[in-house]
């Protein structure tokens, strides 16, 4: 049996699956396509999160496109987090261009354009849905955590959410917050330790510059009534396909403290509406997550922890989260540890730490015969990728060089009048 042949009878067994599966793309070997070794995505685990990384250009947006397409046609709705601004484009047919041509045939498909069912949301109310939620909502726990809160203040914080439940006082907005600190450590001070005890004015005063540090970047578009429902993520659409909702945060890159914030209640907020499910047979919900450093860029340790354990508990309820970024080191280890599918596209070495950042990432995937993974990491085009995946019964599958399939759906952005 020649290599070939080995490849491909790996790719085949190692890629059999009992439920729902839909094609990712076609194995390649020595840098040439396999048209018989086809990578299938098993549906069932799709919610065991996943990672997709690769540096600027290599196609990782394309690939992001091409999972949200796929999970549309299962019937499965998508949240994506669009923060360049190029994901719109899921709303419009594709057009068949040479490049397309020639990768089809090598790969022996046919390609038709699609559109997708898709309805923009945003954070600041500007061409989408506005997403909102109360300081309410939030709860005393949670906000503590996005502020950065110690022990002492965070109980402080808890009172206040205790004096406004008591007093059937409103908590819509930061505003509304600001103005409960403010009367805590002024005129209401002696009321308020009279029935929940001592209120020290430092740790007030520490809890309102630490809110309008939130507010500086922008979190007061964010906060406020009326509250979205996440209900509304979960829609199919008339035709069966899953909705898939693009979230435009193109104004986040320099706002990361409100963009994990953001994340993080969402995610809170899934995880305590939704039923456990246990195993099922594809997931109820995938969130993609591009440029996903920022998610963690400023997050702090209680943060971190909050996080981790969301995602750690959140695919009993049916969600999967798929985190895209250009250096798999941009997720915390003990994330990248739950993530249990990874579409690794090429990587740059400019540098000595460059080079180590790309010994590791090689060093993440399961041992393969067919390929020096490091070096293939440096060597793979635009449109490829290494894949590994967790199969029905939570094993890896083999480690395969993949040429993707396309996008049916438009590979750039709407314009402005088709938006509107």
């Amino acid at each position: 049996m020649s290599t070939v042949q080995a490849f491909q009878q790996a790719v085949q067994e190692g890629y059999v699956f009992k439920g729902e599966k839909a094609l990712l793309g076609k194995g390649m070997f020595q840098g040439k396509l396999v048209p018989d070794a086809a990578v299938y995505l098993p549906l069932k685990t799709m919610n065991r999160h996943g990672l997709i990384a690769g540096a600027t250009g290599t196609g990782k947006t394309k690939t992001l496109q091409v999972f949200s397409e796929i999970l549309s046609d299962h019937s499965v709705p998508v949240l994506l987090m669009d923060i360049k601004g190029d994901l719109s484009g899921l709303a419009a047919a594709g057009t068949l261009n040479e490049k397309i041509k020639e990768r089809y045939a090598a790969m022996a498909l046919d390609w038709t354009p699609s559109a997708y069912p898709v309805e923009l949301l945003s954070l600041n109310g500007q061409q989408g849905v506005q997403l909102r939620a109360t300081v309410l909502e939030f709860g005393p726990i949670l906000l503590s955590k996005i502020l950065g809160l110690n022990d002492t203040q965070s109980g402080l914080v808890s009172m206040l959410f205790k004096y406004c439940d008591d007093h059937a006082l409103p908590l819509i907005d930061l505003k509304d917050f600001t103005k409960l600190l403010q009367y805590a450590g002024a005129e209401g001070k002696a009321e308020m330790e009279k029935e929940y005890g001592k209120i020290s004015t430092t740790s007030t005063g520490t809890i309102l510059r630490k809110v309008i540090e939130l507010q500086q970047q922008g979190a007061d578009v964010f906060f406020g009534e009326k509250s979205f429902d996440t209900e509304h993520l979960m829609r199919v659409a008339d035709d069966g396909r899953g909705m898939i909702s693009v979230l435009r945060v193109t104004d986040m890159q320099d706002k990361p403290k409100l963009f994990s914030t953001f994340m993080l209640q969402l995610l809170a907020e899934l995880y305590a509406t939704l039923p456990e499910e246990g195993d099922m047979d594809q997931p109820k919900l995938v969130l993609f997550i591009d440029e996903a450093h920022l998610v963690f860029q400023e997050a702090s340790d209680a943060l971190m922890q909050q996080l981790e354990t969301v995602i750690k508990l959140i695919r009993s309820k049916g969600v999967g989260i798929f985190f895209c970024t250009q250096n798999p080191q941009d997720i915390p280890a003990a994330i990248l540890s739950q993530l249990g599918l990874k579409v690794q596209h090429a990587l740059r070495a400019f540098t000595a730490a460059d080079r180590k950042t790309i010994k590791q990432a090689a060093e993440n995937f399961p041992e393969t015969a067919f390929y020096e993974t490091d070096a293939l990491l440096t060597q793979m085009g635009i449109g490829e990728a290494l894949v590994t995946l967790l199969n029905e019964k939570g094993i890896p599958t083999p480690l395969v060089h993949v040429s993707l399939c396309s996008p049916r759906s438009r590979m750039d952005v709407l314009s402005d009048a088709e938006i509107n």
